[in-house]
């Protein structure tokens, strides 16, 4: 897909990756969700309707790790949250990577993860015999139920919803130390 319209040296850009539902409207918003990619199909994507609503209009279909069709060094800012838990450890690499190649000059990158420290430190605090079920099922990391079959192995093929690596404040650092990025600051809610 193509952004049509935009001139991109005479305005600010601000981009949302991974932004679900979430696309405010003077952003630029994608999501890589296959359900969007449907929905986008001409006719067809009138018809299919997977989730309780749809994907609103301003959200383009784009993936972080393959490239998103936009230009390098155009943002001002990139957004995303809870995105790089859902991709392998080497997708995250990709996608901060192109998410720095993406920035202007003191652009700024937010992104918002789940801390593994903190849910460490909660699981090795708690005395409840059920402690190590709630550390995985916190995490997003553990499959209680897996589904069987063909719908099974469509969702496990195609579905990202599951978390696939986790991020303490030290590793993420470095992965973005590693891309470029310099005077990253930590902030807690």
């Amino acid at each position: 897909m193509r952004i049509k319209n935009i001139r991109y040296n005479d305005i600010t850009m601000n981009v949302h990756y991974g932004c679900g539902h979430t696309a405010p409207p003077s952003w630029i918003n994608f999501d890589a969700s296959p359900t969007l990619m449907l929905e986008k199909i001409p006719f067809l994507g009138k018809i299919i309707q997977k989730n309780a609503k749809r994907f609103p209009k301003n959200i383009k279909y784009g993936d972080i790790v393959k490239g998103l069709p936009i230009p390098q060094e155009s943002c001002d800012a990139i957004y995303c949250a809870h995105v790089l838990e859902h991709l392998s450890y080497q997708d995250c690499l990709k996608a901060v990577k192109n998410t720095f190649s993406y920035l202007k000059v003191n652009g700024i990158f937010r992104l918002v993860v789940p801390d593994l420290q903190c849910l460490a430190s909660w699981y090795l605090k708690n005395t409840n015999k059920s402690a190590a079920n709630d550390f995985i099922m916190s995490t997003g990391l553990g499959l209680k139920e897996r589904k069987k079959g063909i719908f099974g192995a469509i969702v496990s093929a195609f579905g990202n919803s599951r978390h696939q690596w986790m991020y303490d404040e030290q590793s993420l650092s470095t992965i973005l130390l590693d891309a470029g990025f310099r005077n990253e600051e930590r902030r807690l809610w």
